[in-house]
């Protein structure tokens, strides 16, 4: 019993001295309430600067959470330890791996960063996001898993604190709670009453200066950026800065920034265009040749060409440039010429032959300048077009109507037949039905061109041309355009004489008398692709009088058609084409009907371009003022000159039959191979005027062949070279052959080329 009550006694002291103990402890910080009040101060820097402020992290509270244990709070899972978050093992846990994430993840661009499977560089930055962000922004992973009850935390300042100069101990429980989204909040720099601010990274482009007033950081949870175009981005080798000089980089030069607000850009385009052509032209040899003592008819007829461009594009406008029209444009191009020729007899670059066989001459010229102004919404100007859920006329689909006047660039089809020029004028285009309908009418007041050159000069021709078109998408078949077109020329009488002092209006040819021509252009093209098969077409009728044709000496009535279609498919990097040109030709010059076709001022991007001899250059009928076709046509109208001269519907008239074959041999380099076989429609035209009996039909076959080389893979840096040649047919050579007997005769015609290299720089 004793011993009984003598245990009890030593127990219950014992139990007094455990609860004097614990009453003794309560009143000091427990070793976990010691460690969660100082909590480690860890430098995090977020980018190259570490500009993104401290981060007061408590460990032991943050293991506890990842790595639970009713028993052992603090033990991590197995396997891992507690460098879970500062290193990664897989079996063995040493000291040597308790280190700073630094010690291995180094600075952006380090070549001793590793990366990860997706090939992202684990550097500094990136492994301290890592580390947390799975914890505090992973709000999924929050929801889905017990053991993350208050992760999900957003705000980048809820961590960095840019204001706390030295870490501040304080218990979890009295850390300050994250502040609401929708409630500001005010920070300021220590000891001092100035707004806290967040140093901010630049754009990627070369932005230049912003004009939008930047309001003064108020919080350090959030960053006021009013200029929506200049958002920076941290440094990051994977991004390529903007450069001044790049303009395929954003660049504020390029119309990639506002200048001025948040809607009004500046574009600036620089141009370089070299042209060295070299040739050989039939060409005549009279009274003034450079050799006295040749007797031939035709003269020798090599030729060659220097012409240099510089152009500079001023495009100032104001919008959104993206989904939407600009709301007004103001667009300034000048240009300067210079250009070189150098022939092989006189009479040629100048009709005095003291200036002897060649010639260097200049021109400035401001071949671009025009205003431009949206008007509206096409549905509200139209109101005949507004469908039954429309709402006040406005469009969903950014369909609008805009007007432009000035001298501008128009093309009235798709390869350029009938009218292709920057003149003076004043157009109103616009689209309809979310731009399936495309619409233009364009009405211009036509300016003088210079003659070797051919930029606009400050003179007035005394010619108005009308134009009207539509376009439509997808018609019948998907990537299939149309368009219908109306065109109308008034060319009054006039005499001119160009820079070189030739007459070209009128024409020097039968009695030359002043005389006026109005014609109308009726025409249906195509263009895109039916299934596999690419097409393009056109087929033009034109109505209208001549005054007084030179060539038919009376009052003619014009009745002429044209028609034109081209087919091609491509085969991977090839594209096989073959296309048919068809002009009509006047089989009675004198009857007083005009049937031979001509065109306003046509620029054809057909049967060859650049690469055919017939399409590029240009061939004088000799002993005549007029060319039997003009540089940049097929036309053979004998016309004094295309682009100072009148249209003639006086004329032979042309068949045409072309195979091509375009290769991508490369990305950087396109191979072209053309072949055209040419034919007058009717020679009566050319009998009449060469009081030459019997001309027949064939004008011979016409070859070329060219490259295009990108080395840069776009347009800032170009080169074409090309080869052509006219093989005589029959006809031709009834024209340019000296058939009689006597002095001076005998003289056949050579085969004819032409060899150019284009080499152009744009910025």
């Amino acid at each position: 019993m004793k011993t009984k009550l003598a245990i009890s006694a030593l127990y219950g002291l014992l139990l007094v001295a455990l609860v004097v103990s614990s009453a003794r402890s309560s009143n000091l910080p427990s070793a976990s309430e010691v460690s969660q009040a100082q909590p480690a101060r860890l430098t995090i820097s977020f980018d190259i600067h570490g500009r993104r402020g401290l981060v007061l992290f408590d460990h032991k509270r943050h293991e506890a959470e990842i790595n639970p244990d009713p028993l052992f709070p603090h033990k991590s899972a197995s396997g891992v330890a507690c460098i879970g978050c500062h290193h990664t093992v897989e079996k063995l846990t040493v000291a040597n791996h308790f280190q700073k994430c630094s010690t291995c993840h180094k600075e952006e661009g380090n070549p001793d960063n590793r990366e990860d499977k997706q090939g992202i560089e684990l550097n500094s930055r990136e492994s301290f996001h890592r580390l947390c962000i799975g914890c505090h922004v992973a709000k999924k992973i929050s929801a889905s898993n017990e053991r993350f009850t208050n992760a999900s935390f957003t705000k980048c300042g809820e961590c960095h604190d840019l204001n706390t100069a030295t870490p501040i101990a304080a218990r979890p429980d009295e850390m300050p709670l994250p502040v609401e989204e929708n409630v500001a909040s005010t920070s300021r720099r220590p000891g001092t009453d100035e707004p806290a601010t967040t140093p901010m990274d630049s754009p990627r482009g070369y932005a230049g200066r912003s004009t939008v007033s930047q309001p003064r950081q108020t919080s350090s949870d959030f960053i006021v950026r009013p200029d929506r175009w200049r958002i920076g981005f941290p440094d990051d080798p994977r991004f390529q800065k903007g450069s001044l000089l790049n303009p395929y980089r954003q660049n504020v030069l390029k119309g990639d920034y506002p200048i001025l607000g948040q809607h009004t850009f500046l574009a600036l385009t620089g141009e370089s265009d070299s042209l060295i052509n070299v040739r050989k032209l039939p060409v005549p040899s009279d009274v003034s040749s450079q050799r006295p003592d040749s007797a031939e008819f035709f003269g020798r007829g090599r030729q060659f060409l220097f012409n240099q461009t510089f152009v500079l594009s001023v495009d100032f406008f104001h919008g959104d440039v993206a989904f939407k029209p600009i709301d007004w444009r103001v667009h300034i191009t000048p240009n300067f010429n210079v250009n070189y020729l150098h022939t092989q007899e006189n009479g040629i670059v100048n009709i005095d032959p003291r200036r002897g066989a060649a010639r260097t001459d200049a021109y400035i010229s401001l071949e671009d300048a025009f205003a431009e102004a949206r008007l509206g919404d096409t549905t509200k100007l139209i109101p005949f077009l507004r469908g039954r859920d429309s709402s006040g006329g406005h469009s969903p689909y950014f369909d609008t109507t805009s007007i432009r006047g000035g001298i501008q660039p128009f093309i009235s089809d798709f390869r350029g037949f009938i009218f292709s020029d920057t003149n003076l004028g004043v157009r109103l285009f616009g689209n309809y039905a979310n731009n399936r309908y495309q619409f233009n009418v364009a009405y211009f007041d036509m300016l003088e061109k210079d003659t070797n050159s051919e930029l606009n000069t400050p003179h007035f021709r005394n010619q108005t041309v009308l134009i009207a078109n539509l376009f439509r998408q997808d018609t019948l078949w998907r990537g299939y355009t149309s368009q219908f077109s109306f065109h109308y020329n008034n060319d009054r009488p006039g005499f001119h004489f160009d820079e070189n002092r030739f007459l070209v209006r009128p024409a020097l040819v039968g009695d030359a008398a002043p005389h006026g021509i109005k014609a109308a252009y009726f025409g249906w093209t195509g263009d895109g692709h039916i299934g596999p098969l690419n097409i393009a077409h056109a087929l033009y009728q034109a109505i209208g009088h001549d005054t007084r044709n030179p060539i038919a000496g009376k009052r003619t009535d014009i009745n002429a058609r044209m028609a034109a279609a081209e087919l091609s498919v491509d085969r991977d990097w090839l594209r096989l084409r073959g296309s048919f040109f068809w002009a009509s030709g006047d089989d009675n010059p004198t009857d007083g009907t005009a049937r031979g076709f001509d065109a306003i001022l046509d620029f054809p991007e057909f049967a060859g371009g650049k690469f055919s001899f017939w399409n590029s250059q240009g061939i004088r009928l000799t002993q005549t003022g007029v060319a039997l076709v003009n540089p940049d046509s097929l036309l053979p109208t004998l016309r004094s000159s295309k682009s100072e001269g009148q249209a003639n519907f006086v004329n032979p008239g042309l068949f045409l039959y072309n195979l091509g074959l375009d290769a991508d041999v490369t990305q950087k380099v396109k191979g072209i191979v053309n072949l055209n076989y040419l034919r007058f429609h009717h020679t009566e035209t050319l009998e009449t005027l060469l009081f030459q009996p019997g001309i027949r039909h064939d004008i011979g076959v016409d070859y070329g062949v060219g490259v295009q080389y990108r080395p840069l893979l776009s347009e800032n840096i170009t080169l074409a070279a090309g080869f052509s040649s006219l093989l005589p047919g029959t006809g031709f050579k009834d024209i340019y052959s000296s058939a009689c007997s006597g002095e001076g005769c005998g003289a056949r015609p050579k085969a004819l080329y032409s060899a150019f290299v284009r080499l152009k720089f744009i910025y």
